[in-house]
């Protein structure tokens, strides 16, 4: 089961570096698409000159019919607390998704993790096991123990997805505390989610289980 726990956590790594370099390059990026925007505005202007100037009436009320069809912004997209994303039948990505953490005295005590899509999405999580991991070092990361289940979930409106993770699955007193878990819907996932714990864990051998929209499924044991 563990001998998967370096690519997981190469990837899972790699991904949490993206959040940061996104970060670092928001404000340049906002910069440039302003100035796209009007080098576009000013092309699209030279164009619509060009075409009420033509001798054919027929043609430029078609391209004007046309230029109102596109005025719908059906083809354009902004940035928003979605992530940009709409519609449905997409995968969820992390940034789809609003995450809460709660501790769970059951069976030892382990950390029961919620999953709802953001106000507008609709959208399935396709991969049946989240990619947890405790700190940068493949010892933090979760081995997967198949409990629970369903695949794909729809998110949507009310509906939550929930998994379950113990943070240490040791009888030893050793481990690592941590007061944050990263989580990501995929190995490769390039938005993974840090959430903070209610409490300090301690880390040693943890497991987490799939996802399922019924809680009691989700309480981790090593089976």
């Amino acid at each position: 089961m563990r001998s998967r726990l370096a690519a997981r956590s190469t990837r899972l790594v790699l991904a949490a570096a993206a959040v940061t370099a996104l970060a670092a390059t928001t404000t340049a990026c906002s910069a440039n698409d302003g100035s796209n925007t009007g080098s576009a505005a000013a092309s699209s202007s030279v164009a619509s000159a060009d075409s009420s100037g033509s001798d054919n009436a027929s043609t430029a009320k078609s391209g004007s019919n046309g230029s109102d069809s596109n005025s719908s912004g059906s083809t354009i997209k902004t940035a928003s607390d979605d992530g940009g994303k709409s519609g449905y039948g997409q995968s969820c990505g992390t940034n789809d998704l609003d995450f809460t953490v709660t501790w769970e005295s059951g069976v030892g005590g382990y950390y029961l993790v919620a999953a709802k899509a953001k106000p507008g999405i609709t959208c399935y999580l396709d991969v049946n096991t989240p990619t947890v991991s405790f700190g940068s070092d493949a010892d933090g990361v979760a081995s997967p123990v198949g409990q629970g289940g369903e695949d794909p979930i729809q998110l949507t409106g009310s509906a939550v997805a929930y998994t379950g993770i113990d943070a240490k699955t040791t009888v030893t007193d050793g481990g690592t505390e941590f007061g944050n878990v990263i989580i990501a819907l995929t190995e490769d996932d390039p938005n993974p989610a840090e959430l903070e714990l209610p409490d300090m864990a301690t880390v040693d051998e943890p497991i987490v289980t799939n996802w399922s929209t019924n809680s009691a499924e989700t309480i981790p044991v090593i089976v």
